[in-house]
């Protein structure tokens, strides 16, 4: 008897070749049901060669290269206020300039079902396609339950198998087409006007 094991973790060296070794030898000793998990310093690129090679992997844990990007090692991001008391407000310095008011965007999607383009507007100025923010929270209290993890990971499927392959690429990927409504640029222009000095 004993423990029954439910998987092994390979965090070291070749990472698709292990998996098939350790594959083997749980097969050969009848422990088929036993699932292999790899980590290990993976990005986009080990896990397409790991797949693409066949690699017999059920799991993987994701974490250094997720949360810093080794090319862009830094994330350089800073709270702008969008709206105070009501009243549309914007950041207008060279090269940091934002979009001014509460928010909405639209998606709109191919006869294949897949992504074509968003539009960027203003919360109350509807626009074609699908509306993608929602709130979660009012007055510091959550509005709607938590999602599951089995509706978080349907979501991101449904969503991924949307995307356009060329968005998908790793090399040269195809650029996304977001527009921004009239009505924000108008709102901008209205906020600089107010503004000026």
């Amino acid at each position: 008897s004993g423990i029954r094991i439910k998987g092994v973790r390979i965090d070291s060296g070749n990472l698709a070749d292990h998996a098939r070794q350790v594959r083997q030898i749980l097969d050969a000793g009848g422990l088929n049901h036993v699932t292999i998990f790899a980590s290990g310093d993976l990005d986009e690129y080990i896990l397409r060669d790991m797949f693409a090679s066949g690699a017999p992997v059920d799991g993987l844990g994701i974490g250094t290269r997720m949360d810093t990007s080794s090319d862009v090692p830094y994330f350089d991001c800073a709270y702008k206020l969008q709206e105070y008391a009501g009243k549309a407000r914007r950041k207008r310095s060279e090269g940091k300039q934002t979009w001014p008011g509460r928010k909405q965007v639209y998606r709109s999607y191919d006869a294949d079902g897949r992504m074509a383009s968003d539009v960027v507007t203003l919360e109350k100025d509807v626009q074609p396609g699908e509306p993608l923010l929602m709130p979660m929270m009012r007055g510091g209290q959550r509005i709607a339950a938590a999602a599951t993890l089995a509706d978080i990971r349907s979501h991101a499927a449904t969503n991924l198998a949307r995307l356009p392959e060329a968005l998908r690429r790793l090399q040269e990927p195809f650029s996304y087409q977001v527009e921004i409504a009239d009505a924000l640029h108008e709102l901008a222009a209205q906020v600089d006007r107010n503004s000026s000095f």
